[in-house]
């Protein structure tokens, strides 16, 4: 009988391309996922992998053992879900979560105390992944939800075994030295900003992109920070300004202020999961807490 963690291991690779690449998402060595495609050869009695260059292809049919092992883990999947449908009392055991990085700070760690008061018995292991990843990880089997964002406005393409739900809109804002001059002004701001010195996310990331797009010509950016602690570290020293996601912002303290944006930038939140567990008491408890719930207040300080 062909064992699951081989199925595992093959789709890894069929997604990967190299056995390296399959064993750190799978979290095991590159000798461990060898060793379990070779198994797999034997169960089956033909070759499922082939070298190409310095990777490997699958073979034809390793494809097609790829391309059914979604099925088999829906179906363990249900048997699973029947189990836990007939259990009585709230969702228990672990949920293994992935998402990135602003959506643990402002989502799921604002949640994790609720989710502990309605479901005591249900854990979660939180691990940060990019959008990209974490949506392998749960189409793999190594991660049953994902939080992912829109990257640079465009959705996420899903697997077909996935399927997602709409959890949150983030929003970008000013946050300004409360000495500023422009901390006094009690409308959203915009063309005015163009005239100040900024700290901003580096070239590449979504942070950037949304910076970019508030001026027709670049205002003059003094720091290229990628942690938005160390943003507002500089911002408090009073010469600089900068745009911070609402999903990133700590508590201001008493020497920042945030003010809106005439013309805010936007990311959407997604849940992903696989449709196979779509009656998950687990996946739904964690869902009920991240849904549209503010982040931040709009206008702080």
């Amino acid at each position: 009988m062909i064992e699951v963690g081989a199925l595992r291991a093959l789709r890894a690779v069929a997604a990967l391309g190299t056995l390296a690449k399959a064993a750190d998402e799978l979290g095991f060595t590159a000798s461990a996922v060898s060793q379990q495609l070779k198994r797999l050869e034997r169960q089956v009695g033909v070759p499922v992998l082939a070298p190409a260059g310095r990777g490997v292809v699958l073979t034809p049919a390793g494809q097609a053992i790829a391309d059914s092992a979604p099925e088999v883990f829906q179906a363990l999947e249900r048997c699973a879900e029947a189990a836990r449908s007939v259990s009585e009392g709230a969702p228990r055991g672990t949920l293994r979560v992935a998402a990135f990085s602003t959506g643990i700070r402002g989502l799921l760690a604002p949640a994790l105390g609720r989710l502990s008061a309605r479901c005591p018995e249900l854990r979660l292991d939180i691990t940060e992944q990019d959008p990209d990843q974490a949506l392998r990880s749960v189409d793999a089997g190594t991660a049953d939800l994902a939080l992912i964002h829109d990257a640079d406005g465009l959705p996420a393409v899903l697997p077909p075994s996935l399927t997602q739900r709409h959890v949150h809109t983030d929003v970008g804002d000013v946050v300004l030295s409360r000495h500023h001059p422009l901390a006094a002004v009690d409308r959203p701001l915009g063309a005015e900003l163009a005239g100040h010195a900024w700290v901003t996310s580096p070239p590449g990331t979504v942070c950037h992109q949304w910076f970019r797009r508030l001026f027709e010509t670049a205002p003059e950016v003094r720091h290229l920070v990628d942690d938005f602690a160390t943003q507002l570290s500089l911002v408090a020293a009073g010469e600089v300004i900068a745009l911070i996601p609402r999903l990133a912002r700590p508590p201001l303290g008493e020497e920042l202020v945030s003010r809106p944006l005439r013309r805010p930038p936007k990311r959407e939140v997604h849940a992903a999961w696989r449709r196979s567990a779509d009656t998950s008491p687990a996946i739904r408890a964690v869902l009920a807490e991240v849904a549209t719930r503010p982040s931040r207040p709009e206008h702080a300080g």
